[in-house]
């Protein structure tokens, strides 16, 4: 029996069968996904050609809709306490620093450590740590006059608003006063404008004690020919004693300084 040719029928019928059918169904497979696909993808390429033709993005809202980056406010519109009320907050600070340790303890870097600022904050606003010192000791003896004044004004009589005086002027809190108040006295020798407030601090304490006497007098209490005179000499006795209370030598108490007021003011003005 003869062998078959390579060209002859069984071999060409099996190799079309394993080589070209499946080749053949799988393009008609491919093509009718193709076709499929290109039933069910149309959105997808339009929405690629929309993104391409830099048209809405419907498939990503979310972009749309962010917004710009935030940008720093210029530094000309930001919010900035005014000049007068950061000296103030200064000055606030270096009251208790000058009270507790006396104006020559207290330096620029103890002010801006108490008033929770920088060093050059401080000098930013003022032009030296005294000016700053100079500013607290006149904000705290105003205040503590003004207090005296307003206790004086509330007293039922004369005797009674001057005897509160006494009282106000020595307590174990006033200390802390009298250490500003002589500071105070001391710059006057240095500067004009301090020794200048310190002459009217002074008109403004003995008018008040020449009011209180001319109101005793006037209701029958005192006795006394010239109160302006009274009130030089019981501010000057005032003075004595509260520096003879800081230095201690000799010991001096709240309650003997107190006393001594007292004994002057019925012997000027009861005698």
């Amino acid at each position: 029996m003869t062998s078959p040719s390579p060209s002859e029928g069984p071999d060409r019928a099996e190799v079309p069968d394993r080589a070209e059918g499946p080749d053949r169904s799988g393009r008609a497979d491919r093509a009718g996904r193709a076709e499929r696909a290109g039933r069910t993808e149309g959105p997808d390429r339009a929405g690629r050609a929309d993104r391409s033709g830099h048209a809405d993005r419907p498939d990503r809202p979310e972009r749309a809709e962010r917004k710009a980056p935030r940008r720093a406010v210029d530094a000309s519109r930001r919010t900035r306490q005014p000049t007068e009320v950061r000296r103030r907050l200064i000055v606030e600070a270096a009251v208790p620093l000058i009270a507790e340790r006396g104006t020559a303890a207290v330096g620029v870097r103890e002010v801006a450590a108490a008033a929770g600022v920088s060093v050059g904050t401080v000098t930013y606003h003022f032009e030296s740590v005294q000016e700053v010192l100079s500013e607290a000791m006149v904000l705290h003896i105003e205040r503590y006059y003004a207090a005296l004044s307003e206790a004086a004004a509330q007293a039922t009589s004369g005797a009674e608003g001057l005897r509160l005086l006494i009282d106000a002027l020595f307590t174990d809190d006033t200390d802390r006063h009298w250490r500003m108040w002589f500071d105070y006295w001391n710059a006057g020798e240095r500067d004009q404008a301090f020794a200048r407030g310190q002459a009217e601090r002074y008109e403004t304490w003995h008018a008040e004690i020449q009011a209180l006497v001319e109101r005793g007098r006037a209701e029958g209490d005192f006795r006394c020919d010239d109160p302006a005179d009274f009130a030089l000499r019981f501010s000057a006795l005032a003075d004595g004693l509260a520096l003879r209370r800081l230095r201690q030598v000799p010991t001096l108490s709240v309650a003997d300084a107190r006393r001594h007021l007292r004994r002057f003011v019925d012997a000027e003005l009861r005698g």
